[in-house]
């Protein structure tokens, strides 16, 4: 006598519902970057230095180092990261700003002048 088929669970029913939907993302693709903070500056430009002091240090004891790093500086020493971070910030508002106004006006965001 054939076994008759179980009917299947209501989770794996969720999961497949799940994985049938979009799971895209309201933001559009090609949207404007974000602006990064002086923090990430001073880390993009240290994190390698810290890996050579420390080669057997982890992804998370790096960034604990780099963190005990950024504390010490003084405000001196913060300051070209600091007006990095400035540049970086007018740069993601005015391509927020075009991106808006390109929607609104019902065209795709793309700019001339893309590097």
């Amino acid at each position: 006598m054939p076994k008759e088929a179980k009917p299947k669970r209501k989770a794996a029913e969720k999961s497949e519902a799940k994985s049938a939907k979009s799971t895209k993302s309201s933001k559009g693709k090609g949207g404007p970057k974000r602006a990064l903070s002086a923090y990430m500056f001073f880390s993009q430009d240290w994190r390698e230095r810290i890996k050579a002091e420390n080669p057997d240090a982890g992804f998370g004891e790096v960034g604990k180092l780099l963190g005990a790093k950024w504390k010490e500086l003084d405000e001196d020493e913060k300051k070209p990261y600091v007006e990095m971070a400035a540049k970086d910030k007018t740069r993601a508002e005015e391509e927020k700003a075009s991106m808006t106004k390109a929607k609104e006006s019902g065209e795709d965001a793309v700019d001339d002048d893309e590097e």
